[in-house]
């Protein structure tokens, strides 16, 4: 009888252990939106010929994040995408740096196309893969959308701007 009940007091021990452990190891998530400005710096694009408009592309983006909380960040993509016509998908590393050196690198993969009205939009999700600084540890993700301008005469790339946000934990301190 004695060995019933301490197997049953060891049985509670464990589960409120586990309760208050598990408690504390969660993060909640948190947010930061921002908006942007982009623009390629360099790039190339090559038609591949197997169907009429096939083009694949490479080209370095700039951007410049201005978040809500009144942080700013400058913005490193490196972009590659495979359009047929005005459509097609992308993947970009992004790498985005704040003003204290801490920064945020994510992966992105999406679409994009241009509606009849001549202004491309695209939107795509994001899974964060590192953070440094102050973000040392961030596990997340990214969504975001844009509009980018008619290609201007000369340009590799088309400017763009639009909206996103990063949703994400940090380890506990």
């Amino acid at each position: 009888m004695a060995t019933k009940k301490s197997i049953w007091v060891l049985f509670g021990i464990l589960a409120i252990s586990a309760w208050v452990l598990g408690s504390a190891i969660q993060a909640e998530a948190e947010t930061l939106k921002y908006k942007f400005y982009t623009y390629v710096i360099r790039g190339e694009n090559n038609l591949i010929g197997d169907v009429e408009g096939h083009l694949f592309w490479h080209h370095v983006r700039e951007a410049f994040y201005a978040f809500e909380n009144g942080e700013v960040a400058t913005v490193t993509a490196i972009v590659s995408g495979d359009f047929i016509g005005t459509s097609g998908t992308f993947m970009q590393y992004v790498t985005v740096n704040f003003e204290d050196g801490s920064t945020i690198i994510i992966k992105s993969q999406g679409t994009g196309g241009t509606p009849p009205a001549g202004t491309t939009t695209a939107g795509w999700k994001s899974e964060i893969i590192k953070g440094t600084g102050r973000f040392q540890g961030i596990k997340g993700t990214h969504t975001a959308k844009a509009k980018y301008l008619p290609l201007q005469k000369g340009e590799i790339g088309q400017k763009g701007y639009g909206e996103g946000t990063f949703t994400y934990t940090l380890p506990s301190k």
